[in-house]
């Protein structure tokens, strides 16, 4: 007899949890990038658009076909068509990269906040060097927070081919973090509970990803969590409520990151005065207040007119201070996480508090994500009758997360920056979008869009409405294609890919080139998930083939 299947305890647990999986780390940094990036305020034009047209409607799609299906990705893309079965394979393959390597935030997460008890805070001051004669050397060059990611928390090196060893503080770390995930995972269910711009098209196409990325569409978890509703639960009214949440905690989050990025601007550009200034007062021999931020300029021109040899000889030294080229830095990604933060919060009072308050916040956020992660792998696997009459629950989830975790060391290695950066950008991406395609296709014109709007019926008593019927069937599906073709033709125009490695002599981002086994590295991963669908299908295809022989051939 089969097993009942768990239920939320309410719809309200049910709601949290897929707010917990979508508020994430994105809502927090990606999100004020962008909006930076493409105009301020008005990127939120194209962002709101692209929500009620793609958002909205995919998230409703996804949350329906897991509560009528009751089943993870797998079972659930099975039961609509069984040449589908890839589609859920693919879900699962993503959800594993992206497992793979997000954890390891969570474990950068858990040695700030392990740091954040010291006075000072280790990264407020440049250390001493090996002869204790002055500072060390690439923190001069740097700042106090850039070397303490870079140098003494990442060990970083100085190309993706020097590999060097595994950080072992960082490994202790990320072991900490999976044993936190499969601690909440044996918690069960209840555990779980993130205007001149607008022609220019890749400001759509961030929106659009942004919206896509940050609701977790396409990875499973979603079809995981509504697997697990009572089969009258509300989900057009959730899908609406978490969407709106989601975006509402990115707009929040912009506000608090631009304050942080207005006061870093401020202080930057204070202490760079400053410095000009010292600097030109020891060397002309002047007077203590003779020389202010607010007479600089003409005090400068002065200087250079009257001792033109000593100027020019000190000109390189003098640099160029701007409020506005401050302001206009774009940050995102864990330089926004562990760089900015960290040089806005070492300036706070009490700012031990702020840092511990601070990285728990990240916690909370990485680890709700990391729960939705999971759920995608997992709820698949215990579905699936050959695995979980052989293995337990906790057995099969200790699994995945021990696998997860060795894998995951690759990203603890002082290159493990590159390889993290590697998966974030390629892992999930073109695959996704394939995926969600393949998913509205197969509802609207493989099982049927009717036959779909008489299941909402027969589970809610409401059939859903003209807007979301036009969203499934044609505007959803042409904007995802777009996004595909914009992202392949921009791969094509891009040439050679490219990454961002850390130069400790320049104290600062340098480009270089990926080498030809990382480019096959970015190929097998966008290959192994987008191939899972036709895979699955032609498997699917020859078995039914071979079956129907058989049974000819018995007749």
């Amino acid at each position: 007899m089969e097993k009942s299947r768990p239920l939320w305890d309410n719809p309200l647990q049910f709601v949290f949890a897929c707010i917990s999986y979508a508020v994430g780390l994105g809502n927090v940094w990606r999100f004020p990038y962008l909006c930076q990036m493409y105009g301020g305020g008005g990127f939120l034009i194209p962002y709101f658009i692209m929500l009620i047209a793609e958002g909205m409607p995919l998230l409703y799609l996804e949350l329906a076909v897991g509560q009528r299906m009751r089943k993870g990705s797998i079972g659930a893309w099975k039961i609509i068509s069984p040449y589908l079965c890839g589609v859920g394979v693919a879900s699962v393959v993503v959800s594993f990269f992206l497992s793979m390597y997000y954890n390891v935030i969570n474990a950068w997460a858990f040695w700030y906040l392990f740091h954040s008890f010291q006075d000072p805070l280790p990264w407020a001051t440049c250390p001493l060097n090996s002869n204790r004669t002055g500072y060390e050397e690439e923190c001069k060059t740097s700042s106090s927070t850039q070397y303490f990611w870079y140098r003494q928390t990442l060990n970083i090196s100085p190309s993706l081919e020097a590999s060097g060893g595994v950080q072992w503080e960082q490994a202790l770390c990320l072991t900490l973090a999976w044993l936190v995930v499969y601690l909440c995972i044996l918690r069960g269910t209840e555990s779980t509970g993130k205007l001149e711009q607008l022609s220019n098209p890749k400001a759509w196409i961030s929106a659009a990803t942004q919206i896509f990325f940050s609701l977790g569409l396409g990875f499973g978890s979603l079809i995981a969590f509504a697997s697990y509703n009572e089969p009258s639960n509300n989900c057009e009214r959730h899908a609406i409520i978490v969407s709106l949440i989601n975006s509402a905690t990115s707009i929040f989050a912009s506000i608090v990151t631009f304050s942080i990025y207005g006061f870093k601007a401020t202080f930057n550009y204070e202490s760079c005065l400053n410095k000009v200034i010292l600097l030109l007062m020891n060397t002309f021999d002047l007077e203590e207040g003779s020389l202010t931020a607010d007479n600089l300029s003409e005090m400068k021109d002065y200087l250079m007119a009257t001792h033109p040899q000593e100027y020019a000889h000190l000109s390189p030294q003098l640099k160029n201070c701007s409020l506005e080229a401050e302001l206009d830095t774009a940050v995102q990604g864990t330089g926004l996480a562990f760089i900015v933060y960290s040089e806005a919060i070492k300036n706070m009072e009490v700012p031990q508090l702020y840092s511990v308050l601070y990285f728990i916040m990240l916690l909370m956020l990485g680890i709700g994500s990391m729960l939705g992660n999971t759920a995608a792998i997992l709820t698949p696997l215990t579905d699936s009758r050959t695995i979980a009459t052989r293995f337990s629950k906790e057995v099969i989830s200790g699994a995945v997360c021990f696998i997860n975790c060795v894998i995951g060391l690759i990203f603890t290695m002082e290159a493990g920056s590159y390889w993290f950066d590697i998966f974030n950008d390629y892992a999930a991406t073109l695959s996704l979008l394939l995926i969600v395609l393949v998913e509205t296709i197969a509802v609207c014109y493989i099982y049927g869009i009717r036959r779909f709007e008489k299941d909402l019926y027969t589970m809610t008593g409401r059939k859903p409405n003209w807007y979301w019927k036009v969203m499934w069937a044609f505007a959803s599906p042409l904007l995802i294609i777009s996004l595909f073709i914009f992202y392949l033709s921009d791969y094509i125009l891009t040439g050679t890919l490219q990454y961002q490695a850390w130069d400790a002599t320049q104290g600062q981002l340098v480009t270089k080139d990926y080498p030809g086994y990382a480019l096959a590295m970015i190929g097998l991963l966008v290959a192994s998930s987008t191939t899972c669908i036709p895979l699955g299908a032609l498997v699917t295809f020859i078995r039914k083939r071979l079956k129907r022989e058989s049974v000819s051939t018995t007749a």
